[in-house]
């Protein structure tokens, strides 16, 4: 099985806990070493949106979530161990679950925005 850095790792675990605020602090670590790599700045951004949707932030939501499908394209189909077609289909669901018609909602209103799809991330060898 390759080695990935260990922020990388850790990353799966935050996601699948839905701690999307840690999961961009550990991929920003990375990022900020290598800010080259597109792969992991599509991922920073897709956990971005989650954030940014969690709170409320439906604008910043959508904004992030596309820029995570343009920069995670050129990586399609598998990339550092990670099936990137479920990922695709996740942030197209995203997408479609986003209210077109608002920009955000007062923290006290959260809880009335559609409940997006789950994703579980894991890595493949």
């Amino acid at each position: 099985m390759a080695c990935y850095p260990l922020e990388y790792y850790e990353f799966f675990i935050k996601f699948n806990e839905g701690d999307y605020y840690t999961c961009h602090d550990l991929l920003e670590d990375m990022w900020m070493t290598e800010k080259d790599n597109l792969f992991l700045k599509g991922l920073l951004q897709l956990t971005v949106a989650l954030y940014h949707y969690g709170y409320g932030n439906i604008k910043g939501a959508r904004a992030m979530m596309g820029a995570a499908c343009q920069y995670l394209q050129s990586y399609r189909p598998f990339h550092w161990g990670l099936d990137l077609e479920p990922i695709f289909l996740f942030m197209e669901k995203c997408l479609g679950v986003f209210p077109k018609n608002m920009d955000s909602v007062p923290f006290e209103l959260i809880d009335t925005l559609p409940v997006l799809p789950n994703l579980i991330l894991y890595l493949e060898e």
